[in-house]
């Protein structure tokens, strides 16, 4: 019953905690070295074969992380110094750079095959998540809500900031909103927690109770701190009391 986004957030969420259980052990000195010397002979006997892809499946680790160690060690051999996270990014990012041609193409076919790590997946989800901002936005205007953005209250001089803060606070579902957070993506137990600490927290005492959209859904379950000041919802709320109806 639920939407392909939700089942692809659900999926990528279960996928980055995996690779951050089993992170340790692909990144001990044996097993970048194995992982350098299977690349150097995989690529001997036929360059053009999807060599460290399929590395990577292999060993179950994401093919962008697998690039990225490898290059490291590439790159530590060829200039005799540890190479600087900016430069290994930039290579990442634009495969061109690397001074090495078959290397370049392998680690291309990683960043383009890996569904959950990389440059290129990191542009997607900053797109997404700039595009349910802008709808978010659009609806804000729609209700004739005054808010200040996310911009403006960092040009103000704000460091941890929700995306919006309404000028008059709104009533949801009987419950009082000061500022509304878009987050898109699936609310699970461990991310929320995360942004609780990190983000909601800090805007709750700030700037008071506030609500935040998981627009591909979350566990019910967490939605359990309503009366102390954070709503969850799955889609911007139809049923929003302003002080003139209020009044009114």
């Amino acid at each position: 019953s639920q939407s392909q986004s939700t089942l692809l957030s659900i999926f990528s969420q279960e996928y980055q905690k995996q690779i951050k259980r089993t992170h340790a052990k692909h990144h001990t000195a044996e097993a970048i070295e194995t992982y350098y010397q299977r690349y150097l002979n995989g690529v001997m006997k036929n360059a053009a074969a999807p060599v460290l892809l399929e590395l990577a499946n292999e060993v179950d680790f994401a093919p962008s992380l697998m690039a990225r160690i490898v290059l490291e060690r590439f790159l530590q051999e060829k200039e005799q110094t540890i190479p600087s996270k900016t430069f290994i990014n930039s290579m990442l990012r634009d495969p061109s750079q690397i001074p090495d041609g078959v290397l370049a193409n392998q680690v291309y076919q990683c960043t383009v095959n890996d569904c959950c790590y990389g440059p290129l997946v990191d542009c997607i989800k900053h797109a997404i998540g700039h595009e349910h901002e802008v709808l978010l936005r659009e609806m804000l205007l729609e209700k004739n809500l005054s808010f200040i953005a996310e911009d403006q209250l960092r040009a103000k001089g704000y460091d941890k900031t929700p995306d919006f803060i309404l000028e008059v606070p709104v009533a949801v579902e009987g419950h009082i909103i000061h500022w509304i957070e878009s987050k898109a993506s699936f609310g699970d137990e461990s991310s929320h927690q995360a942004y609780l600490q990190d983000q909601f927290w800090s805007y709750w005492n700030r700037f008071g109770p506030g609500l935040v959209i998981y627009w591909y859904g979350f566990i019910e379950e967490l939605d359990c701190h309503r009366e102390r000041g954070i709503l969850l919802k799955d889609c911007f709320p139809t049923d929003i009391v302003t002080l003139r109806h209020s009044m009114a």
